[in-house]
């Protein structure tokens, strides 16, 4: 759970972004599809594909391929590159069954057609760490369920997606795929919305993203997750409003350095969100005119 100060704050970079993204569509698009690499090698990251950033950008950009890369991770990038881009291309898309069925068909095509496409069914249980999926029996129902209890729902946007996103991982549809078109449909919930997408990092999937998880299926509460969805769309906003409107950013140390912040307490500010910082291909970066007598509120 997430307090009022941490919302009005989403609210305010929400209306600047949004004043930007209508007076500037080019550079939101633009700005949009350039983050397409990095938020395919981060969701394959937290799936223990091998490929580096800079693999994946030569994948998806260049079509260049490494002669010792597994041919399944190949696919896995362009896969979901491909519905990564629908959804950005495509944002007003509402959220169905029928969508996140297509979404993983194309995920799964060249890797395990036979997976592609469809829930889980007869004997295909699965199992990730010491949690079972839901009884494949009926997965389709559970689903049907999960996607209508989300568009009934009056509560806060965050807190609907945080708890949509760790209910479809505990079901567990598929026997394939199941974190990737996870991850995908929280950005296509986000952008149905008018909001920017988010990239959960694959280095610290450790510490801040699987052991939310666990505290869902103990404390039966997606409140970290609402917690970490709320940081990762602050330094989204942030990463828009600064790259569509100030006149160049810097990366986080030089920033440091020139206002005489200690490195360590700069970085965790950014980690925090209580200045306007944000990663770019995995480095973190903010408006060289940020000083600190601006004093986010966070």
């Amino acid at each position: 759970m997430i307090n009022q100060k941490t919302k009005g704050k989403i609210e305010r970079k929400m209306s600047e972004f949004s004043k930007l993204k209508t007076a500037k569509p080019e550079a939101y698009r633009a700005i949009a599809m350039s983050e397409l690499p990095e938020m395919v090698y981060n969701s394959n990251a937290i799936e223990n594909s091998t490929l580096t950033l800079k693999d994946t950008e030569d994948i998806l950009l260049r079509d260049l391929i490494k002669k010792d890369t597994d041919v399944r991770e190949v696919y896995e990038a362009k896969n979901l590159a491909e519905i990564t881009e629908i959804i950005l291309k495509e944002p007003d898309q509402k959220l169905t069954v029928e969508m996140i069925l297509a979404l993983h068909k194309i995920l799964l095509t060249g890797i395990k057609n036979e997976y592609a496409g469809r829930f889980r069914s007869g004997r295909e249980w699965v199992r990730v760490g010491n949690h079972v999926g839901a009884n494949p029996d009926f997965t389709d129902s559970l689903i049907h369920e999960l996607v209508k209890k989300y568009h009934k729902s009056t509560g806060y946007f965050l807190d609907k997606i945080a708890y949509f996103h760790a209910e479809f991982e505990t079901i567990h549809p598929f026997p394939d795929g199941n974190g990737r078109i996870g991850r995908v449909l929280i950005n296509q919930q986000l952008m149905a919305l008018d909001y920017p997408a988010i990239i959960i990092r694959g280095k610290s999937k450790r510490t801040d993203y699987y052991p939310l998880f666990d505290e869902y299926l103990a404390r039966d509460s997606a409140a970290r997750f609402t917690e970490l969805f709320a940081l990762l769309l602050l330094e989204a906003l942030n990463k828009y409003i600064a790259m569509m409107s100030v006149r160049k950013v810097i990366p986080l140390k030089d920033w440091a350095e020139q206002n005489d912040v200690d490195t360590k307490i700069a970085l965790n500010k950014a980690k925090r969100q209580t200045i306007p910082a944000f990663r770019l291909r995995e480095k973190w970066h903010i408006n060289e005119k940020f000083t600190v007598i601006e004093k986010e509120d966070g």
